[in-house]
């Protein structure tokens, strides 16, 4: 029944043309391909053979020639038919030449080529052609290969694809006049034909203009692209060659400046902003009650005020006992499994499998004023858009995040801070912990404390954790397998407290070389062991935080970036902080934050987190860890630092124009009408906006 059918294509329809059925078999004037193929058939042998003669070239049987000539006498054209539109072109013929001068809608040329190793010699065309294929650039062989068809756009298109199609078929024939003309002018100047584009290119120049026009300026599309057809209507060779230098010029100085912009992120910024709060350090730390950030209303963003109560710490051990250990996966968000302890048949400590999954963050690209098209967004790490793959970065296993502070109290129990009478009271501390994942999700790995304001190092460990690790996360926490291996033990070498220096009133705190040395690697491997700072380890959380209550009490002010995620993996309860997170808080106010990195650029172009190999590194093609050295928690604990001297100096500078001054260390609020101190006796501090005041404005405690 289906070989009647198909037979039925060659018989002409009834009707003839004006035929309307939209599935007719019969045969038309618009598809009398399968006839044309049925009678090139009979021809002779040579059109049927060819194909079969090319695929058996190494063994050639000359005992062929029976079987494929007895197929074209069966009444059954199926085979033919089905072969045809598939098959490369006979050998020895002129459709060769297609593959230099035929639209993209036809065959690639690559089939086209591969007759030119059977073809006599006597035969040029494939030589020729081989030839005319010479001027296609490298750079472009990778974009994939289009017609001359509008691309789809994401929102609404400016105009109707007829005229869509149209423009874009008078702009494609005014840029192929253009380059037959400047082929006729160039003669022999290898210099113009170098400027040459393929017909391929020509129609990747053509899609891109009439896509931008579309994207940037769909209010006036119409004007703008008959405008511009207009225009080249009107363009001589020599004004076209003139186009395409400096279209050749401007991409070649954008490639040139993204590269120097990513090696040199500090010279793009300018020189440091020098930080002057015209106060001694004693003084400085005197004026942090005024910067003080309170956490009491927070709890729903991830701060803990209090320890979680006895009951909650219950119903959360349940509900981990329940969910039988099963997990959302904290970069790819699938479902696994994880196995503390390890899985008795295999070993295995999750499921699930490998993880693919971006890590960098969706980013929105520069917003161009006059388009009304909406962005997509990108990811940071490779540049993909939004939902093009799944991921740009392999894991072995799965990882998740424990936020709940109930359930992370099932692990280890918070507490707060215990009252140290052997603290100086004019002491503050900047600090910063460095996280892994573990099968407790993640587990801290790293702390380091650093005095404020002058950033002399106060403590710097490891910290062995306690679940089986599942990744060190070294891309941001920067602590890679051989620190782990190479560290010793803790040993209390020499005092906590450092020595304040209290005649550098004016100078900006100084940097230490306590921190880890970023050393340039050229592999793809973690730095050498004797390129780095040699660490030591802790074997516990809870001796961790022994070692920072020894240099803290709860009136000490502890300053960090994001203190939330560093207080909840130390387990601690403080009062007394101070968060640049809520110093400087984002338009949209929370969650919605400044990443420190940002920050320090925009406040004191300063650059951070900066990596030894950026260049090679910026298009994400590395792996986790790659050329990466990963952050270092004494360069984030003090640019915190920095950031709160930052905002002391505006804040003063600002309080000393309400009336406030400095008496013998001591703060002085301004004077009403009355003679009264407008500030009351005690000391006054900043309330968040979310109390409806602005921000830094003054309240009375």
């Amino acid at each position: 029944m289906d070989t009647v059918l198909q037979n039925l294509g060659s018989i002409p329809c009834p009707h003839g043309d004006r035929c309307t059925e939209s599935g007719c078999l019969f045969q038309h004037s618009w598809n009398k391909k399968p006839a044309a193929s049925a009678s090139a058939k009979h021809d002779g042998p040579d059109a049927d053979d060819n194909p079969r003669k090319r695929r058996k070239l190494s063994t050639e049987p000359t005992q062929s020639t029976p079987p494929t000539t007895a197929e074209p006498s069966q009444p059954n054209p199926e085979p033919v038919t089905a072969k045809k539109p598939v098959s490369p072109p006979p050998l020895g013929r002129k459709p060769t030449v297609l593959s230099v001068q035929s639209s993209p809608s036809e065959a690639p040329a690559t089939p086209a080529t591969k007759p030119a190793a059977v073809s006599s010699p006597a035969n040029p065309t494939p030589e020729k052609s081989a030839e005319k294929k010479v001027p296609i650039r490298k750079a472009q062989a990778s974009r994939k290969v289009e017609t001359l068809n509008p691309r789809m756009l994401k929102g609404v298109a400016p105009a109707t694809f007829e005229f869509r199609f149209k423009a874009l078929t008078m702009l494609h024939e005014q840029f192929v006049r253009l380059n037959k003309e400047m082929e006729k002018a160039a003669g022999k100047d290898a210099e113009s034909k170098k400027l040459l584009l393929t017909p391929q290119e020509l129609i990747w120049l053509s899609l891109d203009l009439e896509e931008k026009i579309a994207m940037d300026k769909p209010s006036i599309y119409n004007n703008v692209i008959k405008n511009r057809i207009m225009g080249y209507k009107k363009m001589t060779p020599k004004q076209w060659k003139a186009e395409r230098l400096a279209e050749i010029k401007k991409e070649e100085e954008r490639k040139a400046a993204a590269t120097q912009a990513s090696s040199k992120k500090q010279a793009l910024l300018g020189p440091p902003k020098e930080i002057n709060t015209s106060l001694t350090p004693q003084e400085e730390i005197a004026f942090l009650p005024h910067v003080l950030t309170s956490i009491t209303e927070l709890a729903q963003y991830g701060y803990v005020p209090k320890p979680p109560s006895e009951e909650e710490i219950k119903k959360a051990r349940e509900g981990v006992e329940a969910a039988m250990g099963w997990e959302t996966c904290d970069r790819c968000t699938k479902r696994f499994q994880v196995f503390p302890g390890r899985r008795e048949e295999d070993g295995a400590l999750t499921s699930g499998g490998p993880c693919t999954y971006h890590w960098g963050r969706l980013i929105y690209p520069e917003r161009n004023p006059t388009s009304t098209v909406q962005q997509e967004r990108t990811y940071r790490c490779c540049k993909q858009l939004a939902g093009d793959s799944t991921g740009c970065t392999s894991c072995s296993t799965h990882v998740f995040t424990v936020k709940s502070p109930a359930r992370l109290a099932t692990i280890v129990p918070f507490m707060e801070t215990p009252e140290n009478p052997s603290v100086p009271k004019d002491r503050a501390v900047c600090f910063d912990c460095e996280m892994c994942y573990t099968v407790n999700g993640l587990e801290l790995v790293r702390l380091t404390a650093v005095n404020w304001p002058d950033g002399k190092e106060l403590l710097d460990i490891l910290i062995r954790p306690m679940g089986e690790i599942l990744d060190l996360n070294s891309r941001f926490s920067g602590v890679w397998p051989e620190d782990l291996i190479n560290a010793e033990p803790w040993k209390p070498v020499a005092p906590l407290d450092p020595v304040i220096d209290t005649d550098s009133s004016s100078k900006p705190p100084t940097t230490t070389t306590t921190t880890t040395t970023t050393t340039t690697t050229t592999n793809n491997n973690p730095p050498e062991p004797d390129q780095r700072k040699k660490m030591q380890i802790v074997p516990s959380l809870a001796v961790a935080r022994d070692l920072l209550f020894s240099l803290i009490s709860p009136t000490t002010p502890l300053i960090g970036h994001g203190l939330e995620n560093d207080l909840n993996a130390m387990r601690i309860c403080h009062p007394t902080l101070i968060d640049t997170v809520l110093l400087f808080p984002h338009k949209k106010a929370l969650p919605y934050r400044h990443g420190l990195k940002m920050l320090m650029e925009w406040n004191l172009n300063k650059a951070i987190q900066v990596e030894p190999d950026a260049d090679s590194a910026a298009d994400g093609t590395t792996g986790q860890g790659g050329k990466l050295l990963g952050h270092d928690s004494a360069e984030d604990a003090r640019a915190a630092g920095d950031l709160v001297r930052f905002k002391i100096q505006h804040t003063w500078a600002r309080m000393k124009r309400e009336g406030w001054t400095l008496k013998n260390g001591e703060f002085v609020p301004p004077k009403d009408s009355k003679g009264k101190k407008s500030g009351g006796e005690k000391l006054t501090k900043v309330r968040k906006t979310r109390d409806g005041t602005e921000e830094g404005e003054l309240v009375e405690v």
